[in-house]
């Protein structure tokens, strides 16, 4: 009986925890172009494999780059994400050219191919940013 009981409170406390982690935050949602990028050196400057707020990006690893327009509305440096089409949340970890406007990238490691398959698509995105203060929903 007291190892069902301490189950019990463990499961409580996880269920308790899990909900209240997002009480101080909201998914919002918006529609980006979304393409795919590789850690090599043909598509990236310098070292491909360490991003702009300097990450080491690993081939496993589900991250995203995106064009720095996106920022100001809540895509910072770890920010998650939810990609329609795509398993999982992504993390922020990358930022793009000032040229790209409205876009993500999604890291595809080195597999070129996976990344040439995806292509380029207009989809909507989640992303988990702070409730404002003002506005508690």
């Amino acid at each position: 009986m007291k190892t069902s009981f301490r189950i019990y409170i463990v499961l409580a406390f996880l269920i308790y925890s899990c909900s209240s982690a997002d009480k101080g935050y909201t998914w919002k949602t918006k529609e980006v172009m979304v393409s795919a990028y590789n850690s090599t050196k043909g598509q990236t400057d310098g070292q491909p494999n360490i991003a702009a707020w300097g990450d080491t990006l690993k081939p496993d690893q589900k991250s995203i780059a995106v064009s720095r327009d996106l920022i100001p509305l809540g895509f910072n440096y770890n920010t998650q994400v939810k990609i329609d089409g795509l398993e999982g949340i992504y993390l922020v970890k990358d930022k793009m050219h000032y040229r790209w406007r409205n876009k993500i990238d999604v890291y595809m490691g080195l597999d070129v191919q996976k990344a040439r398959d995806w292509g380029r698509k207009k989809l909507k995105v989640q992303y988990r940013v702070k409730k404002d203060s003002i506005d508690n929903e």
